[in-house]
């Protein structure tokens, strides 16, 4: 097992799409600075998110300053994620 943060775009474009993962927000939820709350969504959609466009959700990726926190299992493919505040920025 291996924990790994990334900010990079296409990384963590390509690390949901394999998981089924797509964009979205957590309905009726923001950020201390007003932003929606992101999440990803994978497989059947689920109650109380609502799906955006990666551009919307790398606007709002970069405002908030955060960085993907994920774990790597040997042999699996899992969807353990946090999205973190940016060490430094």
């Amino acid at each position: 097992m291996s924990d790994e943060t990334t900010s990079d775009h296409g990384f963590i474009r390509a690390w949901a799409e394999a998981r089924d993962g797509r964009p979205a927000f957590v309905e009726g939820r923001t950020t201390p600075a007003g932003n929606p709350l992101l999440r990803f969504d994978f497989g059947t959609p689920e109650p109380g998110l609502r799906e955006i466009a990666w551009d919307e959700f790398f606007t709002i990726f970069e405002t908030e300053k955060l960085a993907l926190d994920f774990r790597e299992f040997p042999g699996q493919l899992s969807r353990f994620y946090k999205l973190v505040p940016r060490i430094g920025e």
